[in-house]
């Protein structure tokens, strides 16, 4: 089948690319290239178990933390008034 086909200059820069790699003719990287894509588009998406993040005891606040400039001042060392 013969068709024309615009391509972003970003695809084709990399098919070009492809192209000078594998030392291969434009017909066969598009065609892979398509192949390619249409069957990882079809198939369901990978199951990935879901992220966990451990939680860590910090241990009791010792200060309240209504007042942020407060709290920064503690954290660093210096007395606030």
């Amino acid at each position: 089948m013969r068709t024309t086909l615009t391509l972003d200059r970003d695809v084709a820069t990399a098919i070009e690319r492809l192209r000078r790699k594998n030392n291969g003719s434009l017909k066969t990287i598009v065609n892979e290239a398509l192949r390619y894509g249409l069957l990882h588009m079809t198939e369901p998406p990978a199951h990935r178990e879901p992220f966990v993040t451990e939680t860590v005891d910090l241990g009791r606040c010792r200060l309240a933390i209504d007042d942020v400039s407060e709290a920064l001042a503690v954290a660093e060392e210096e007395t606030f008034r």
